[in-house]
């Protein structure tokens, strides 16, 4: 059953080996897997993602990707001094590209082919 199979987001690009710039050089992932179309990157806790030639583009408005911290403002200011730049909504309203949500808080920012990532501190970790 796909409830006992771990799972793994791909993120579309036109140019996998300019994205691969942001994702080792900006945030600092290394490959575990490389394919003639796309990169494997792994996460803690076994998790993965990847960066996948496609010929569609990415479609902003949304979070396709999100990373669980234990700080986000120590994240924050960390992934700002590597050059990352968080957006500013007013749903939910950000302050200083922070917001809160229902399950904690929240930023968002988009790589450079448009793909919306954000980072999540939970208010009750699980």
């Amino acid at each position: 059953m796909l409830a006992d199979r771990r799972s793994h987001t791909t993120l579309p690009t036109a140019d996998v080996a300019r994205l691969r710039t942001f994702y080792e050089g900006t945030l600092g992932f290394t490959p575990f897997a490389e394919r003639p179309n796309a990169v494997v990157y792994r996460t803690a806790d076994g998790s993965m993602f990847a960066i996948s030639r496609a010929t569609v583009a990415a479609r902003a408005g949304f979070t396709q990707m999100a990373f669980t911290v234990p700080d986000i403002d120590a994240e924050v200011a960390e992934l700002r001094g590597r050059g990352v730049v968080f957006q500013e909504y007013e749903t939910p309203p950000t302050v200083d590209g922070i917001a809160i949500i229902g399950p904690g808080r929240a930023a968002w920012f988009q790589d450079p082919d448009g793909n919306v990532l954000a980072v999540l501190e939970w208010a009750n970790p699980f």
